[in-house]
């Protein structure tokens, strides 16, 4: 193949569908790519998963693959995504299901396994503690190694037409076909480099194409509301042409794509992969064309011969409260309501780990702001990270409790409680974790 076509179809989990959808009926795409994990995003799906062993995937994947799986078989297109999270093969076997259902009964679908490494991080030290993993004793709920594109490409040459993944690494979804398509060697660092920024700068879907871009006034997108998500034309040296379809809002420019490119990038020069350590220093970004930017100069590293763990732990529970003051001494009326609750909560001051006091339109975003101008209105919220489910609950009610109790003119409460899923990381020997991958040969319904 002389240009692979990838489509980004998400880029979180809860991302839009329609353009996805879009560039499957259109695209002309080889593949289509779905990025819907976020550190948090699986140790969630991991508690879904201990309530109920066949659930734990994402839950927008049966209205994703029901809404593009019918084109994407019209087109040839294949399907990649880590949409498995916590349980990639109930995911696949859904998938499987729905292909059934739909009448496309040749459709061969795969599950990678392996990147749950619950069983081997105990020895491991936490970053963020420096203490061992099983220091948390049963509050340790999950841990994901960010496997690389090994399972991935070996799926897609068994003539995989879906492949359902959990814990891999972004880039490696998008890094995967391109190896598949191309024959790159394994320590092809120079062309995997590449491939690994193709992947970084489409794996946020429309960030790319001015979504996370826009700022009316400075930085104008235009069609924001029919936003259309990236195509990448990559070539068999690994660089590529960043764009998106005809008709869909947005854009793509040579700014878009920098903004992406150093998105979530600690040092440009080495981007730690599982597959490699890839270099952006001597990237150039050239507008070729209207919604064209070819991309140039990425290189790549040996890589570590480690991965990175994310670990997942129940982390106590967040109560949370809500009520709006307007007009005027709106703010004191909310400071007011804020030093009120804090004094109401003394007696489950030991069972509150941490508090705090938003006036949001306020100081929500910049603690400390100084009085000046007063706004029309703000809202209180009052979060607490509290160590048990009662104690958190107790927010709530006191914040409803504010519409009788002062100040005046309080309205519009919201209260919530829910578990606090804590996110730390570490780092586990490549040799010790051994992904596989598994075809769904007779589809069956999920319940």
């Amino acid at each position: 193949m002389s240009i692979v076509r990838i489509g980004a179809g998400a880029g979180f989990q809860g991302d839009r569908i329609d353009p996805a959808v879009d560039l499957a009926r259109r695209g002309e795409l080889d593949f289509l790519v779905f990025e819907c994990l976020a550190e948090r995003t699986i140790a969630l799906a991991q508690l879904a998963k201990l309530k109920n062993p066949i659930l734990g995937f994402d839950p927008l994947l049966e209205r994703r693959m029901r809404a593009v799986l019918p084109h994407c078989a019209r087109s040839g297109t294949r399907i990649v995504t880590n949409m498995g999270a916590a349980n990639p093969r109930a995911a696949a076997e859904r998938t499987s299901a729905i292909a059934l259902e739909l009448g496309l009964r040749d459709l061969k679908v795969a599950a990678v396994l392996g990147d749950d490494v619950l069983d081997r991080v105990g020895p491991l030290i936490l970053d963020e503690t420096g203490q061992r993993a099983d220091a948390l004793g049963d509050r340790l709920v999950s841990a994901n190694a960010y496997i690389g594109v090994a399972s991935i490409v070996e799926a897609l040459d068994h003539g995989a037409d879906v492949v359902i993944c959990g814990r891999a690494s972004d880039p490696a979804l998008f890094l995967a076909p391109l190896i598949h398509s191309f024959g790159w060697a394994p320590d092809d660092w120079t062309r995997l480099g590449r491939g690994t920024l193709v992947g970084h700068l489409l794996e946020c879907a429309a960030q790319v194409t001015g979504g996370y871009f826009a700022d009316p006034g400075v930085k104008d997108v235009p069609g924001l509301a029919n936003l259309g998500f990236p195509i990448a034309e990559v070539s068999a040296d690994g660089n590529a042409v960043i764009t998106k379809l005809a008709g869909t809002g947005g854009l793509v420019t040579r700014a878009t794509c920098a903004e992406q490119m150093l998105y979530e990038i600690h040092d440009p020069a080495r981007y730690y992969q599982p597959d490699v350590i890839a270099d952006f220093s001597m990237v150039t970004l050239e507008e070729i064309a209207r919604d064209r930017v070819a991309v140039h100069g990425a290189d790549g590293h040996a890589a570590t011969g480690k991965f990175k763990v994310s670990v997942g732990y129940r982390d106590g529970w967040l109560g949370e409260g809500q009520i709006s003051y307007g007009g005027s001494n709106c703010v004191g009326r909310g400071e007011l309501a804020g030093a009120v609750l804090r004094e109401r909560l003394a007696d489950v001051r030991d069972s509150i780990f941490e508090d705090r006091v938003d006036l949001i339109g306020w100081n929500s975003i910049s603690p400390g702001r100084a009085r000046g101008d007063a706004p029309a209105e703000v809202r209180l919220r009052y979060a607490a990270r509290c160590s048990d489910r009662d104690s958190a609950l107790r927010i709530g009610e006191e914040v409803e409790g504010l519409y009788l109790n002062g100040p005046a003119g309080g309205g519009g409460v919201f209260g919530s409680v829910r578990e606090i899923i804590g996110i730390a990381s570490t780092f586990i020997d490549a040799a010790d974790v051994t992904p596989s991958i598994a075809f769904m040969e007779i589809p069956h319904e999920i319940t």
